[in-house]
């Protein structure tokens, strides 16, 4: 059995474990944002088109928001796979914490309950089975296949 954990480790874990939670909030506001702004970018033309407007008609327009939201989606997953790899180490440096100091290991439990086995998601994605988690709201992935057919409106 392993003795209490020092106030100052604990201090570091409920800090570390805060700070984890903070990027997965922020997470979650970029995928907002980089949904609504994917929206306003694919709807300009077609809400133009649908109040009768010919300006935005223009094919030239059309390439150019095409363009710019390819943009934005490529933006947009280089900040989520940035936050991914900040919250990896985050856990990495919890699950050390909790390895060394803590006879209850939450996290690493709640993993092996989710995924099905031990390796824990440090550095990547390790785990062969595919989990909504993994997908954020919005599908960054296929935001920019929309835009191929945008100058053809």
């Amino acid at each position: 059995m392993r003795k209490k954990p020092e106030q100052p480790t604990l201090e570091l874990y409920k800090l570390a474990v805060e700070m984890a939670d903070r990027v997965s909030a922020r997470r979650g506001t970029a995928n907002q944002f980089y949904l609504s702004l994917e929206t306003l970018i694919l709807g300009a033309p077609i809400m133009a088109q649908y109040l009768g407007s010919n300006s935005v008609a223009h094919p030239e327009l059309l390439t150019a928001l095409s363009v710019a939201g390819v943009l934005v989606a490529i933006v947009w997953w280089l900040q989520l796979r940035s936050y991914r790899e900040l919250n990896s180490a985050k856990f990495k440096v919890i699950n050390e914490i909790e390895d060394h100091h803590f006879e209850v290991k939450v996290f690493r439990q709640e993993w092996l309950d989710v995924s099905g086995h031990e390796k824990l998601p440090i550095g990547g994605h390790e785990s062969a089975r595919w989990r909504p988690a993994e997908l954020p709201a919005g599908g960054h992935e296929i935001c920019p296949l929309p835009y191929l057919f945008l100058p053809r409106l």
